[in-house]
């Protein structure tokens, strides 16, 4: 089962204490690299979201965005006693010792704006692992649905590769069946050629020289192992396919063992026609080496 790099997924949760979404995006790497953009203190989990994520994913780059905010409750908002206290305190004898007691109630009513008075809002300690607990739901849905569209992408995928592979195979069967002509062409190609030129000099050909050049080139232009090793490949790829696990590496590398056999093909037959049916062959394999880019 073929699985695409690429890919987004979305979950949110509301509850009476928490509001959060955490939205993923896969992109292309050779391995995982999990990045979270999260407020303080939640950029502390990085790590507990890359062991979730790690348990689906094998290979990309995952952005992860939490967005998290703590529904205010009673306790929030509160004043510290101590801090008021020592603050009136202290403008109280201010104000008596300056004479100031006719500003004395104006200056109070700014009590509350001195620092310690009232905590701000991002000084509230947030319980990490209580809030991880939720936090690990919203992110097992949101893998749920990446791994659903990156599916969907690798079976679309999967169907090209498949084409791609059936297009090789159709002209590795030309190839084939073009190899006994080739040998045979040659022979009679050289035959002709000799005969013409000395034809003036009226020497005859030996037959056994003519079998020794014919026997030198079959050897060296022979590409049967290499169609057989390209055939038997073609047949390992779409056998790969139909694993359980992605197998986007193994892809690779036998798309690299496809291209080195069509090149020897390419470089041993000295005919026209097999030439034009390894261009076509390469043309395929770079489409395919494409699109293995994006399996992970």
């Amino acid at each position: 089962m073929l699985l695409s790099m690429t890919g987004y997924g979305e979950a949110r949760c509301q509850s009476e204490q928490l509001t959060l979404s955490v939205e993923l995006r896969a992109l292309n790497n050779r391995y995982l690299k999990v990045t979270l953009r999260a407020p303080d203190p939640y950029h502390l989990l990085e790590a507990e979201f890359e062991k979730v994520i790690r348990k689906s994913v094998k290979r990309g780059t995952i952005q992860v965005h939490l967005r998290c905010e703590h529904q205010a409750a009673t306790e929030d908002f509160r004043i510290n006693q101590v801090a008021l206290a020592s603050y009136v305190q202290q403008i109280h004898e201010a104000c008596a010792k300056l004479g100031l007691g006719d500003q004395e109630q104006a200056i109070l009513s700014q009590v509350v704006m001195l620092p310690g008075v009232v905590p701000e809002g991002g000084s509230r300690t947030y319980q990490l692992h209580e809030d991880w607990a939720i936090i690990e739901k919203v992110l097992h849905d949101a893998i749920d649905r990446l791994q659903a569209m990156r599916k969907d992408e690798g079976a679309a995928m999967a169907q090209e590769l498949l084409s791609h592979r059936d297009t090789i195979a159709r002209h590795l069967d030309v190839i084939r069946k073009m190899i006994p002509q080739v040998v045979t062409t040659f022979r009679d190609r050289l035959y002709e050629k000799v005969r013409a030129l000395l034809s003036e000099l009226d020497v005859k050909i030996d037959r056994n020289d003519l079998i020794r050049e014919v026997s030198i080139f079959s050897e060296r232009s022979d590409i049967a192992e290499e169609v057989v090793r390209l055939a038997t490949h073609l047949d390992h790829f779409q056998g790969i396919m139909n694993e359980d696990e992605s197998p986007g590496r193994k892809l690779e590398f036998l798309t690299q063992e496809m291209s080195r056999e069509t090149n020897t093909i390419g470089s041993k037959a000295s005919d026209v026609e097999i030439s034009r049916q390894v261009v076509e062959i390469k043309g395929t394999l770079e489409k395919i080496r494409e699109l293995i880019q994006n399996v992970e």
